[in-house]
This record gives structure tokens, C-alpha cells and sequence, in this order.
């Protein structure tokens, strides 16, 4: 799938995804489930990000705070209260820290409650785009918050690609889990 340029083509694809995202959840095994992710064996995963999250828990939480970071950064600035996309003290350059302290913050949020707020926060961003236009989500210079950019394109990033991401780290935990241990 493309990256939406629309509003229904946004709705469509945040709503697939996060559905293929959901059955893919409900058809992990319990050994899926507790195994630790572990990529450290695959020379091509080099970003943080496969360091960093070990379990489904982990990836939840990250989808939920990157929900909440739309979620204030669109309510900030629609209140009159300016406010940058990542907050301070992080940029874009270092927002991989502030995924660090996203995940520290949750080492003590259980699977079911990561669940619980992934899934309210997805159905609050989907609620918050339905109350956009088609121009307003996918023409430039209509938000001066947003930086120039598209306001739909952080719906897209927070959203459809977001959980494809996820997906892809969760496929490749799968993955893990099957591989033949050698033997020496």
C-alpha cells in the first residue's frame, strides 16, 4: 500500500494496518509471547529501535506515546498553545532518546494494559482525523504548527506506517523464535 495522500486513503490505511497489527497479535503462541526479542544475530538490524524493544509490551507502548505526542501536539496548538511536534528537551535529531525514556517510563506496564492504551489511543488519533478535511490533513501551509509540512502526514507517520513497523519487528520476533539453534 502507498503512502496516503487523502483523507480516506489515511482512514483506510491506519484502519488496515492496525487491524492486520491486531490479528497478527492474537495469533502469537505463548512461547512468541514470553520469548524475549532478540535480533542481536542479524547483522542488517542495526537501529536502536531492535536494542531497544524487547517484547510485544514494548512496542505497544511506543505506538501509544507516539499516539500522545499527536494528540497533545494537535490539541496544543488548535488551543493557541504553541508546541513542537517533539517536545523539549528532545529534536528531531535525538527523538531516540525520548523513545528510550518512553520505553524506561513503561518497564513496569503490564502487556494487557499496554494493549488496553494502544488500543484508546488509536481510536482517539483515528476520532481526531475524522474531524479534519481532506485539505486541511493533506494540504501544505493550512497548519503553521506543522511546519510547512502536511498535518495528515504526522496522522500517516503516527499511524498506518507506524504499525508497519511494528508488524515488521513482530514478523521478524517470530521469525527468531523458529530458528534451529546450532550445536556445537
Amino acid at each position: 500500500m502507498s503512502r496516503p495522500t487523502s483523507k480516506s486513503d489515511l482512514l483506510t490505511a491506519a484502519t488496515t494496518n492496525y487491524e492486520k497489527l491486531e490479528t497478527l497479535i492474537a495469533g502469537l503462541t505463548e512461547p512468541e509471547l514470553s520469548a524475549p526479542f532478540d535480533f542481536s544475530g542479524d547483522l542488517k538490524k542495526k537501529e536502536a529501535h531492535w536494542k531497544r524493544d524487547r517484547n510485544l509490551r514494548d512496542v505497544l507502548v511506543h505506538l501509544y506515546e507516539w499516539h500522545q505526542l499527536l494528540l497533545h501536539w494537535v490539541h496544543s496548538n488548535q488551543s493557541g498553545d504553541p508546541q513542537p511536534f517533539i517536545p523539549a528537551p528532545y529534536n528531531w535529531k535525538t527523538y531516540g532518546q525520548m523513545n528510550v525514556k518512553f520505553w524506561e517510563k513503561h518497564q513496569s506496564t503490564s502487556l494487557e494494559e499496554a494493549k488496553e492504551l494502544f488500543q484508546k489511543s488509536h481510536a482517539d488519533v483515528m476520532e481526531l482525523a475524522q474531524t479534519f478535511s481532506n485539505e486541511e490533513l493533506f494540504s501544505k501551509g493550512i497548519f503553521g504548527w506543522a511546519g510547512g509540512n502536511a498535518l495528515g502526514s504526522y496522522f500517516v507517520s503516527a499511524t498506518s506506517s507506524h504499525y508497519d513497523w511494528a508488524m515488521k519487528k513482530l514478523k521478524a520476533h517470530k521469525k527468531m523464535c523458529f530458528v534451529p539453534k546450532e550445536t556445537p
